[in-house]
């Protein structure tokens, strides 16, 4: 079995995704559903994903239960809700109990658009992680370099939480720079409740003319630093697009993996994930 971590799926005519600004995101302007994506996880050899949130917007968590309910491909979601709401653990509950509920696997917040580095750290975001904690999901880390510090802080203060890196914590790839990243990122991987997913590396990197050997120290440190059985991997699809297809983007992951033994390699493309979001 091979599990793609991390994917997304919108349709403009439901909501707008405010993210997509800008001639280089041009491309992203589109409806992308699980029609588009089911033929080329399937030629990819990929079994089964997770659906991740793209917007912070309340109603679109339900949408993804739904969806997933529908789909014999998406196992797992991680969605969004506000932490810092006073009655996070009921909304929790709440979206349990919908339609497509049981399949609620995380919650996932857009820290890196956060101007405050430290916002994973405020009194009321610690109180919406340990509601987290105590609905049995993980939590998603979308974040900036500058920002990894603050989540090894969160991480060891719940160490009951299960922390999962998106994206390696977007590395400066295209400017050939490993740190401090590389250090911040072995940091929080010193912490047992951390995870990391070997995704969106290829948007990270120069999008006209990466190579797998452009990627490859960055994926190194994360698979040096948390180890095959804390590392999953993830297209990042659509936003891969940018830059590569779905297929290239399975086998930069492949060879980027090359070096791993048989039983290492499973837990990179199907058990670290089947452990983590119990797909």
């Amino acid at each position: 079995m091979t599990v793609d971590a991390h994917h997304h799926v919108w349709d403009l005519s439901v909501r707008d995704q405010d993210w997509i600004t800008g001639p280089e995101l041009q491309p992203l302007r589109r409806n992308f559903g699980m029609a588009d994506l089911a033929p080329e996880a399937a030629t990819a050899g990929v079994d089964r994903t997770v659906l991740v949130q793209t917007v912070t917007v309340a109603d679109e968590t339900p949408e993804l239960l739904a969806l997933a309910q529908e789909s014999s491909l998406v196992a797992g979601v991680v969605g969004w809700t506000d932490l810092t709401r006073p009655d996070v653990a009921d909304e929790l509950a709440r979206l349990r109990e919908m339609p497509g509920g049981r399949r609620l696997r995380g919650i996932r917040h857009q820290v890196q658009g956060e101007r405050d580095p430290g916002w994973l750290l405020r009194p009321d975001v610690r109180r919406g992680l340990a509601a987290v904690e105590d609905a049995g999901l993980v939590y998603d880390l979308v974040v900036r370099p500058r920002q990894l510090p603050a989540c090894a802080r969160a991480a060891a203060e719940h160490p009951g939480l299960t922390f999962v890196l998106d994206h390696l914590g977007k590395p400066p790839i295209a400017a050939r720079v490993l740190d401090p990243w590389a250090g911040a990122v072995r940091e929080l991987a010193a912490l047992p409740n951390t995870v990391c997913k070997l995704s969106g590396m290829v948007t990270e990197a120069d999008p006209a003319r990466w190579t797998s050997d452009d990627l490859r120290p960055y994926a190194d440190t994360v698979l040096e630093a948390f180890g095959p059985d804390r590392t999953m991997f993830g297209s990042d699809w659509p936003v891969c697009t940018l830059a590569a297809t779905y297929g290239q983007v399975v086998r930069s992951a492949e060879e980027l993996t090359s070096g791993l033994d048989g039983s290492e390699r499973r837990s990179v493309f199907a058990g670290t994930a089947g452990r983590v979001y119990r797909v």
